[in-house]
């Protein structure tokens, strides 16, 4: 944990709450990439994101420093997103699972390295069809970079547990991009 944020947390429960706004600085934007990945929808992510800031200064008395504030909000973020979607009953896609078992690594690797258009396309497209969770790990993994360690923690999930659904995300992005052919 940065020592400056655990001072600005001691000033914030002390009464000087406008200093809240440096957390909303400094993780606002990321904390909204995570949830419109979740949610698909730039509107309800806004308010989400809101949620979340307001969920965090309500219950700011509660961290304990044990982890970083980034990690501690994205907790937060992921739950709030999760909560609204189970609200709204998303469709969630399952694909069988002996497709898994007939790709090899090699495969999967090579159709997602490729960043030709049509192919980042295809891959647009087919995380667009993943569940939210899924799209979370997706985004924490490859677009906010972080560690497995850390992602495991925001989830409240083991390592191993994580390596094996990123490992799976990855087969089933493929998938999704091949019925696209």
């Amino acid at each position: 944990m940065k020592s400056d944020e655990l001072h600005i947390i001691t000033r914030i429960l002390n009464g000087a709450t406008d200093e809240y706004a440096y957390f909303l600085d400094t993780y606002g934007q990321q904390v909204f990439n995570l949830i419109v990945r979740m949610v698909s929808s730039p509107e309800d992510a806004e308010e989400l994101t809101q949620d979340t800031f307001m969920k965090a200064f309500e219950h700011l008395q509660s961290f304990n420093g044990n982890s970083s504030f980034s990690t501690w909000i994205y907790r937060i973020a992921y739950n709030t997103a999760l909560t609204a979607l189970r609200k709204k009953d998303a469709e969630v896609l399952s694909i069988d699972d002996r497709l898994w078992s007939n790709l090899s690594d090699t495969e999967v690797d090579d159709a997602l390295d490729d960043d030709s258009e049509e192919q980042i396309a295809k891959l647009q497209h087919a995380l667009d069809r993943l569940s939210p969770d899924e799209r979370a790990l997706i985004t924490f993994f490859y677009e906010e970079n972080k560690p497995v360690s850390e992602i495991a923690h925001i989830l409240n999930q083991a390592e191993g547990n994580i390596k094996v659904k990123l490992h799976r995300l990855r087969k089933k992005l493929y998938i999704l991009m091949q019925e696209d052919n």
